[in-house]
């Protein structure tokens, strides 16, 4: 098996929820599962950010003219459905279901042509890159993969492609840094520390420090959160042995 990982960075205008994104740069949505047949396409996603992000995401895929991973740069007469399936502060999970026209492509039916029908897909969307990674068979005709998506996108994206090679174990946030932090977490933990904000007691208040790093403290108070749980999540997953059994120290 091979791993492909390409990025699409679209244009403004060219794409809903990637504008939508762009307006919240701490916001993510990544893929929990992703299917396609010839007739049709069908996923769920889960969308981290702040409330007013994840509202705004919403009614991006709820009401503008977006299609799940649609490709062509004009109408094509495709339905959609979008239902919500949880929406808390800060989580959001989507269940969309695309039916196809004959003018109608995306990534996963360009993928099925070309690519076989057993890839696998795991995708990841920041601010207007939207970031796939395919798992697909050696056979698989990879040029002309591209060669079309190429086209498909047209002036909305730029292409570029980040890794093809043997299939390696599966990359949740499809990063290569050594933490999973965003630059943006990792910006607003690195200034805490130096300022103080982790010292009892604090030398500095979150407020002070969100004017430090010029923005709004809900957000410094949102990336600090995800970041310590993400760091929390991993230093518990170290200390476990591979039975997942508890490492005494």
């Amino acid at each position: 098996m091979r791993e492909l990982v390409f990025t699409l960075d679209y244009e403004a205008g060219c794409n809903a929820v990637a504008d939508t994104l762009a307006d919240h740069p701490d916001a993510r949505i990544r893929s929990l599962s992703l299917h396609a047949t010839p007739e049709s396409l069908w996923r769920v996603d889960h969308v981290t950010g702040e409330a007013d992000a994840l509202t705004d995401i919403e009614e991006a895929f709820l009401t503008s003219d977006y299609y799940a991973d649609y490709l062509a740069t004009e109408e094509c007469g495709a339905t959609q459905t979008t239902q919500v399936l949880e929406h808390t502060d800060d989580t959001l999970v989507l269940y969309s279901y695309w039916k196809r026209t004959p003018t109608c492509t995306s990534v996963p039916h360009l993928a099925l042509n070309h690519l076989g029908d057993g890839a696998l897909f795991e995708t990841r969307h920041e601010g207007r890159e939207y970031t796939w990674r395919i798992i697909h068979s050696d056979n698989a005709d990879v040029r002309t993969f591209l060669n079309d998506l190429e086209a498909a996108v047209g002036d909305c994206a730029e292409m570029k492609i980040n890794r093809l090679r043997d299939a390696s174990p599966p990359t949740p946030d499809l990063r290569n840094d050594d933490n999973g932090l965003s630059s943006e977490q990792e910006a607003a933990l690195r200034t805490a520390v130096e300022h103080g904000y982790y010292e009892t007691p604090r030398e500095v208040d979150a407020g002070e420090l969100a004017d430090k790093l010029d923005v709004p403290r809900s957000t410094l108070t949102y990336r600090l959160r995800r970041a310590e749980a993400h760091l929390a999540k991993q230093h518990t997953a170290r200390k476990r042995s591979p039975e997942g059994a508890s490492t005494v120290l």
